[in-house]
């Protein structure tokens, strides 16, 4: 059997791609090249099976909680004091030259510039 045969069994598993290249959102070479790169069993295709993208098998409690474990808190909660200090100090700055600022006081009408 060719790689063209297999495709065609491919997308007769799969009807729900002939919408898409009858609505002019994919080709057929388009879902063939990307069918050649990834393979049929690739979660690209999900979008168009019309299956959701996000994998439940993939993602458990215990991968989540393993991930939480890796997370070191202090250097979290140092880099968020950083962030804070960064921010203070603009604040700082933008105060600082606000108020630098001399309020424009117009020239009264009846004075001249020798006066």
């Amino acid at each position: 059997m060719s790689k063209i045969d297999d495709f065609k069994e491919f997308v007769k598993k799969n009807p729900n791609l002939i919408e898409y290249v009858k609505k002019d959102e994919m080709t057929w070479q388009k879902f063939y090249e990307i069918w050649d790169l990834y393979g049929e069993k690739d979660n690209i295709w999900n979008k168009y099976k019309g299956e959701d993208e996000f994998d439940d098998s993939d993602y458990s409690w215990a991968k989540i909680l393993a991930a939480l474990k890796g997370v070191n808190v202090d250097t979290i909660r140092k880099n968020i004091d950083g962030i804070q200090k960064a921010i203070t100090l603009f604040q700082d700055i933008t105060k600082k030259e606000e108020t630098k600022k001399p309020a424009y006081e117009p020239r009264p009408l009846y004075k001249r510039f020798e006066d």
